[in-house]
């Protein structure tokens, strides 16, 4: 197992109804997103835990796009990991984001 954790500044509030939300399951190779209410209200921190070891610079990647196209204040992401693909990870960062902007999960 590998943890890494990415801390993001500059981010904008996200008003939101609901203080957690979770998307995705984990197993299958698959994962689940746990998406948080978190001060401070410009920061967001990403906290992954990856059964694959050794792929920093693209779950990297995947989250600098995540926040360069959502730019997330104030809230914390857990991702349990099982080896997904960047494009499943994608995936289920726009379902957690907007299950946690209010819409569905």
């Amino acid at each position: 197992m590998e943890s890494l954790t990415f801390e993001y500044q500059d981010g904008l509030p996200v008003p939101s109804a609901r203080s957690a939300v979770i998307a995705g399951v984990v197993g299958s190779g698959n994962l689940e997103i746990l998406v948080e209410a978190a001060g401070p209200e410009d920061r967001c921190t990403i906290q992954v835990l990856t059964a694959a070891t050794g792929f920093g610079t693209i779950w990297q990647a995947v989250m600098d796009d995540f926040v360069a196209r959502h730019r997330p204040g104030g809230v914390r992401l857990s991702i349990n990991d099982v080896g997904a693909t960047p494009a499943v990870v994608s995936l289920r960062l726009e379902q957690a984001w907007d299950a946690f902007k209010g819409g569905s999960a």
